[in-house]
């Protein structure tokens, strides 16, 4: 297709150099032209081998020209490379290819000689046919290494003069658009079997143009002086700019003459052929009264009446009968619309005269000649029947046509369309487009157009024109065009049946194909269109609204071919919608057919491929959905939900076999987990912002997840459970090995909290640093094992800590002071406890010492202050990963689990009971155990004022001292109310379970309130202590026990009995007094008269003291 591209494009340039050549050379621009020897006139001269610099050197410079020299210039130039004769000598165009020619040369490139003649800047065509000698410089006004276009202007061409220009200039200029895919557009009607080439249709297309004009009687052979005033005008046009307009409408000639020269040189009509038919024609017409021109068979009538002496060459005259033989080949046998019926046999006999017609010109002369006017004779006599057989007569309301050939008359008018660009700038449509359509229509009877036909081969030409240039505005046009053939129900009944009656055969890949007259013009344009919308990432990257246009084509067309037979039709049995459907996943997959190419070629040593690829997978949907999308869901409101589920199916089939074998958190899948998942999530975002969140729902469940979140789930709970299992080890070891001694004055807890937090938060940056998706799950998950964790740990702080029992002495058997044998008597809850620390018990509680047991509970305290900090933390990594939201809502409750501050709730209430426990064993054991001897062995024996509680604040403050040295201030209050409790049940076992030794009298309650107001003012300590409110209710319940130790026996007595015979083991019955009659038997039990005993011995069965 390429070598075909560069052969038209070769054709064309050495034609328009030939143009160019012949009007320099015929003009006025040479003063004199020196033929070489053996010529005599241009057409003698091969222009092939004229060298266009010597000939524009000899126009600038106003001297003489030397054809002979020009040859021999070209000659010389030819072997080098072409060079830009511009303001730089650095510029030239290689003629090999660089690419293939090694490294350039490391010296410097020989001085350019400079040229004796002047010169003027003109370009070169492209570099890929410099090489050819056939191919000469139209103008070399841009290099393909310049940047700044220069165009060819009356000031560069100093001796000018602007009454010798001509207009024809403007059909010599090329168009500098790069060349586009134009080839793949390709009418689908059948090859000429006579070989007719694109400028036989052009030529054959102005002498019809000619015929219909004599129709309207606008044909005359124009006079020398009146063509060239014309040139004059027109050539000012070779120095203007593309931009400018050409002439105003005031400056244009006015009538049919000046458009059918317009005409002329539009279609590169060379002025002598121009005047050759004309001139044929008018002779044609000569004694036939009544007939019209446009009614004549053109090809037999311009044989007849043309000779060979008008031809400046032999070969010239071969060239143009050969054509017209052609002609009349094409347009009465090859192809014609009506069936020969019984004149089959003449048609076979007109082939033969054709033949024969052709074979003339090798006979010798008179041979010859006369051979050609008795065929011709011949010829006439069987053509003009053929081509007045009834054809478009109801159409057209005429019997005699020049060709009823279908498929050569559109091609005709499809060169006579291609009349209406400008020949400047092959993207823009000339000024005189309004005229010229116009004038066309003069020529619809003969080549049997219609009003469909000529919207179809108008939209038809402008679309292949923009696939030319890509010029917006051709496409608009084009589309223009297409909106204006009408529909089958929009067509006249004549109309309906002629373009029934088109049709042809067509070979192709898929066989042969029977078309009608539509499809042959829309299919390939159809085709081009898909085939562009078909890879829209490439061909619209930087083009959205051509893209817009071109869907409109491709909508239109199928549109139009959707009415045609079905038969000829499987491709397009689809919807709009589909079709569109269709567009999303061919372009889709081959952008992402070339992304994986890219990776495939891409660095991936630093990043997993399929990271990569979610990566550029999702680069490519964004720029899919915010380029393209909008353009698509016009005509397709899903389509952004068609492109993006398309790329989650094709990335999710690359992604399975990766997802399948993953077991264990690798680098790898680190690395494409999270780029998978935000690849996914992207989608559904952009089909949920597509369609709304209800809707989304709906099409998000015909995906298949790629369950990224699932599976790193697990594979993060694997490694978790791991994790937390580790953990457990560490906190067991660092227990074992604590020794409870402060870390430092400052820091007063143990160093075995400091190393379970630094493995805690060791293992939570580990869970963040891993990149991979999570659910709420796996963070519940790491909360529950921490929160194990430091429940394990207060665990482990207590286990030997023992229980309050083991610090206090058993009581004493409850008896009645009486110096009598005792009777031991089994009353209920006061049973004797003989239980009694052994040693190794003793040495265990002696090695927590206080200082021990406080940096016990500063390590407590610093565990559970710091949970804060580290519940913080971890929620505030988890807001900033920012876990997506499932595809089903959650519940309240569900969300609520991590955004509450309620997941420690386990540990805080394990480390508070556990602070509760220890400062509770602490004030204990300072008072039953390190304070036994002095408080409850010796305080009141043998009396109250001999051994007062004054006697025991000393030691008790150097406890209490040692406690607050070592106990940290947030604790302190804690643990002195604890000491507190403890002396305060110290202070009742002695005044309720003393024993037997100790006796307590009515008189000295007033001895013991003081004692307990010493012990309050101790603990409130002047406001250093604690709270005076706080110490007032623990001290009421001693209060009221000392109390009662100032009744009379009697008066206990009394209350006793009014407990309604209440039971002796813990009734909890209150009289007046307020005590309950445990409490007052204990009372008596310590009271020495006989009439405590007796009431004791005969109401509850007490047994006597043995002291």
């Amino acid at each position: 297709m390429e070598e075909e591209d560069a052969l038209e494009l070769l054709q064309r340039f050495r034609r328009d150099r030939h143009i160019l050549l012949d009007f320099i050379l015929s003009g006025s621009l040479i003063k004199k032209v020196i033929m070489p020897p053996g010529a005599v006139t241009l057409d003698d001269v091969d222009l092939d081998q004229v060298s266009v610099d010597y000939v524009l050197g000899c126009a600038k410079k106003g001297g003489m020209l030397e054809l002979s020299e020009a040859i021999r210039d070209f000659h010389d130039h030819t072997g080098l490379p072409q060079m830009n004769n511009g303001e730089s000598a650095d510029e030239f165009f290689l003629v090999t290819n660089p690419e293939s020619s090694g490294s350039p040369p490391k010296r410097a490139p020989p001085p350019v000689p400079i040229s004796t003649l002047p010169s003027i800047p003109i370009s070169t065509p492209p570099p890929i046919f410099a090489s050819s000698p056939d191919v000469s410089a139209v103008s070399r006004s841009e290099s393909f290494n310049s940047t700044q276009e220069k165009e060819l202007t009356v000031d560069d061409i100093e001796d000018f003069e602007d009454d010798d220009d001509i207009e024809e200039v403007n059909s010599l200029r090329v168009s500098r658009r790069r060349p586009n895919d134009a080839a793949d557009l390709v009418l689908k009607l059948p090859s000429f079997a006579t070989g007719i080439t694109d400028d036989d249709l052009r030529e054959t297309a102005y002498e019809v143009l000619l015929a219909c004009a004599g129709a309207a009687g606008g044909l005359i052979v124009p006079s020398k002086e009146k063509r060239k005033d014309k040139k004059s005008r027109l050539m000012r046009k070779l120095g203007r700019s593309k931009n400018e307009s050409i002439v105003n409408q005031s400056q244009r000639a006015p009538g049919l003459v000046a458009l059918l020269e317009t005409m002329r040189v539009q279609m590169e009509i060379s002025e002598g052929m121009d005047i050759r038919t004309r001139q044929g024609l008018l002779n044609a017409l000569a004694g036939k009264v009544g007939k019209r021109m446009d009614t004549l068979l053109i090809p037999l009538e311009l044989l007849c009446c043309i000779s060979r002496t008008e031809f400046s060459d032999k070969k010239t005259y071969i060239r143009w009968q050969k054509r017209q033989l052609n002609m009349l080949e094409e347009g009465l046998i090859n192809h014609p619309a009506v069936g020969f019926g019984e004149s089959g046999r003449k048609a076979s006999e007109l082939s033969i005269l054709l033949a024969k017609i052709e074979e003339s010109e090798s006979l010798p002369s008179s041979t010859g000649e006369l051979q050609r006017t008795e065929c011709l004779r011949s010829l006439r006599e069987i053509a003009i029947p053929f081509a007045e057989r009834p054809a478009r007569g109801d159409l057209t309301g005429e019997v005699c046509h020049w060709a009823d050939g279908y498929h050569l008359n559109v091609r005709i008018y499809e060169k006579l369309l291609l009349s209406v660009f400008d020949i400047l700038d092959e993207g823009k449509l000339t000024e005189e487009v309004e005229e010229i359509l116009e004038l066309l229509k003069s020529t619809w009877r003969v080549l049997g157009i219609t009003e469909t036909m000529h919207y179809t081969c108008y939209a038809w030409v402008l679309f292949r024109q923009y696939a030319s240039t890509s010029e917006q505005g051709m496409l608009q046009h084009a589309i223009d065009q297409l909106k204006k053939i009408p529909l089958k129900e929009q067509r006249g009944p004549q109309e309906r049946l002629h373009l029934k009656s088109l049709h042809s055969k067509v070979e192709g890949q898929e066989g042969s194909r029977n078309l009608t007259f539509l499809q042959s013009f829309l299919l390939p344009i159809q085709k081009w269109a898909e085939k562009q919308l078909g890879d829209y990432h490439v061909h619209f990257a930087e083009g959205l609204l051509m893209m817009e246009n071109v869907v409109s084509v491709a909508m239109l067309s199928r549109r139009l071919l959707l009415e045609e037979p079905e038969a000829a039709m499987q491709s397009i049995s689809v919807t709009d919608r589909d079709q569109i459907e269709l567009y999303i996943s061919s372009s889709i997959k081959n952008s992402f057919a070339r992304v994986l190419q890219a990776v495939d070629k891409s660095d991936t040593r630093h990043e997993h491929p399929l990271a990569l690829l979610a990566v550029e997978t999702t680069k490519l949907l964004r720029k899919d959905s915010t380029m393209f999308m909008p353009i698509l869901s016009k005509r397709h409101p899903q389509a952004t939900i068609v492109s993006a589920s398309l790329l989650h199916k094709l990335y999710g089939h690359k992604l399975k076999p990766f997802l399948d074998g993953a077991e264990h958190l690798t680098e790898d899948v680190a690395s494409v987990f999270p780029a998978a998942d935000s690849l996914e999530q992207y989608i559904i975002s952009l089909i949920t912002s597509a369609c709304g969140e209800e809707t989304a729902a709906v099409y998000c469940r015909k995906l298949v997840p790629y369950q990224i979140e699932s599976i790193s789930g697990t594979l993060v709970m694997r490694w978790l459970n791991s994790q937390l299992g580790r953990i457990l080890g560490w906190v067991e070891r660092a227990t074992l090995q604590e020794r409870w001694d402060p870390i430092s004055p400052q820091q007063r807890h143990g160093s075995s909290i400091v190393e379970v937090y630094r493995i805690v938060e060791e293992t939570v940056d580990q869970f963040f640093a891993f990149q991979v998706p999570m659910r709420s799950s796996e963070l519940n998950a790491l909360f529950r094992g921490i929160d194990n964790t430091f429940q394990v740990y207060s665990n482990h702080v207590i286990d030997k800590l023992g229980s309050k029992e083991d610090l206090v002495p058993p009581e004493p058997v409850l008896t009645r002071y009486k110096k009598e044998a005792g009777i031991k008597a089994f009353v209920k809850k006061e049973l004797f406890d003989p239980r009694m620390s052994d040693e190794r018990r003793s040495s265990e509680i002696n090695v927590l010492t206080t200082p021990t047991l406080c940096v016990q509970l500063n390590t407590l305290h610093y565990a559970i202050s710091q949970l804060n900090k580290l519940e913080d933390s971890i929620l505030e990594h988890w807001a900033r990963k920012k876990p997506r939201d499932q595809f089903v809502p959650k519940s309240v409750d569900e969300k609520s689990k991590v955004t509450q501050k309620d997941t420690f709730d386990g540990s805080r209430k394990e480390i508070n009971a556990a602070i509760d426990r220890i400062c509770e064993f602490t004030g204990t054991k300072i008072i039953f155990w390190d304070l036994r001897e002095p408080f409850i062995d010796h305080l009141y024996k043998p009396s109250v004022s001999r051994s007062r509680l004054e006697a025991i604040i000393e030691p008790l403050d150097m406890e209490l001292n040692q406690l607050c040295d070592v106990i940290v201030e947030a604790l302190r209050d804690r643990i002195v109310t604890s000491l507190l409790q403890a002396s305060l049940d110290g202070l009742l076992r002695v005044l309720l379970n003393g024993g037997p030794s100790r006796v307590f009298f009515p008189s000295e309650a007033k001895q013991l309130e003081e004692d307990l107001e010493i012990l309050k003012e101790f603990f409130i300590s002047g406001g250093d202590g604690l709270p005076r409110g706080v110490v007032e209710n623990q001290v009421a319940r001693a209060r009221s026990v000392v109390k009662l130790h100032g009744y009379e026996t009697r008066e206990l007595i009394e209350e006793c009995r009014s407990g309604s015979g209440a039971d002796l083991q813990g009734s909890s019955a209150r009289g007046r007094l307020g005590a309950d009659t445990d409490t007052l038997i204990r009372i008596l039990c310590h009271r020495s008269d006989s009439e405590a005993s007796q009431f004791l011995k005969k109401q509850y069965k007490i047994p006597k003291s043995t002291a």
